[in-house]
């Protein structure tokens, strides 16, 4: 075993690969060494790699601050890994991240996204220019965004996403910013202030802005807002478990991150799909791919198991408000238990087939025409869009995430 594991290590040496201490590596077996570039990468002592989707391209780096274990990871271009535990995860081009790092299935990191130290992911969807401090907790949500390394949205370090409620479940993605937009790399930057936390679910406008050591518990759609709390006495009420007090926000904003999930899924077939190149190859375009597939399915099983809480939490209700229980309320509950076969399957049927009404093939012309001129280099692709290009490809994005949400509150009439 240990003459093999050295036998690989030895290969990407040959390769190129520079392991300063190749005893204090260890490489899987399943580890296909065909998908580590040997060009520029770079591989420092107590690194681990797992997993036969694992891919590796040029000028990554892994573990400079510390140890990093990798399994089933596709790492991009210049990405630069210091320090942690990597699974199920996706890095492209220039994304980094410090050490400490804890990153689990369904997280992507799109271009120069990047965290400092002790971040923990999972069913995180940065995009490009993305910046988080360090002490954070921030799963289950989407982040969007930004212009530039220079313009970025950022969550401050010791912050926290509450993805996890005393009901216990995990219904509560939250979405800052959105995809139609947030895609087009042209929108004002979000800040989430230090020594803070977003519970979940909740949807945030861009140009938002949340004061440091603020707790934000509602929506705000309205842009450039600063959010802040004001001293108030604490309160102190029973607490009855099962009982769900605004299960209606709670299931369109899961809805509407659903929807936004799937127009992400049709960016990246129509449009990613469209930079397939030595810098983005087509296995980690495949791993992007799949990571997506996992927010889907994690999307889908967390909205089910609330659905499937729903007749307890009439129950409950009912026990606490007695005659005082609204009648709208129990037939809500009711509705989003009795209809979730119905919902489930608006979700996963149509996914890749929503109608585009004509503004992607408008909006792909102007990829293209961006691709001759700046080549396959996304971000310089996007940000070189007019005004009226980026109008169009929201239209098209928007529009499909306006139409599963609609279709999805034709089934629950009592949510809209």
């Amino acid at each position: 075993m240990k003459n093999k594991r050295m036998a690989n290590i030895e290969k990407l040496i040959q390769k190129g690969v520079k392991i300063p201490n190749p005893h204090c590596v260890k490489i899987g077996d399943e580890v296909d060494i065909d998908r580590i570039s040997g060009d520029s990468v770079v591989i420092y002592s107590g690194c681990k790699i797992f997993g036969s989707s694992t891919l590796i391209l040029q000028g990554a780096k892994l573990g400079y601050e510390g140890p990093v274990t990798i399994e089933n990871c596709q790492i991009g271009p210049q990405v630069d890994l210091k320090g942690g535990f990597f699974r199920d995860a996706v890095f492209l081009k220039n994304s980094s991240m410090g050490l400490g790092s804890h990153i689990r299935e369904g997280t992507i990191l799109e271009e120069e996204s990047n965290t400092a130290h002790t971040v923990a992911l999972k069913q995180a969807i940065l995009f490009p220019f993305v910046t988080l401090g360090s002490l954070i907790n921030f799963s289950d949500c989407l982040m969007s965004g930004g212009t530039s390394r220079k313009d970025h949205s950022e969550v401050g370090s010791s912050y926290i996403h509450f993805n996890y409620t005393p009901n216990q479940d995990k219904a509560t993605p939250s979405l800052i910013g959105d995809v139609p937009r947030g895609v087009m790399l042209n929108q004002r930057p979000i800040f989430l202030g230090g020594q803070g936390g977003l519970v979940g679910p909740c949807r945030l406008e861009f140009g938002t802005v949340i004061a440091a050591g603020s707790i934000n518990r509602k929506d705000e759609l309205r842009p450039g807002r600063l959010l802040f709390e004001e001293g108030e006495k604490g309160g102190n009420q029973p607490f009855i478990a099962g009982m769900y007090r605004n299960i209606k926000r709670i299931t369109v904003n899961n809805i509407i991150y659903i929807a936004n999930l799937t127009a992400l899924e049709h960016w990246y077939t129509h449009v990613r799909s469209q930079f397939i190149s030595d810098a983005f190859p087509q296995p980690l375009f495949d791993g992007l791919k799949e990571k997506l597939n996992m927010a889907f399915d994690e999307r889908i099983k967390r909205f089910k198991e609330l659905c499937q809480k729903m007749p307890e939490s009439g129950r409950a209700y009912q026990k606490i408000a007695k005659e005082q229980a609204s009648q709208q309320v129990l037939d809500q509950k009711n509705e989003i238990y009795d209809r979730w076969p119905e919902l489930e399957e608006s979700f996963s049927v149509k996914r890749g087939t929503e109608d585009k009404e004509g503004f992607s093939d408008m909006f792909l012309e102007k990829i293209f025409s961006g691709i001759k001129t700046s080549g396959k280099d996304y971000i310089s692709v996007i940000k070189g869009l007019d005004v009226g290009d980026t109008e169009t490809g929201t239209r098209w994005l928007q529009g499909i995430v306006d139409r599963i949400t609609a279709r999805a509150l034709k089934i629950i009439p009592l949510f809209q």
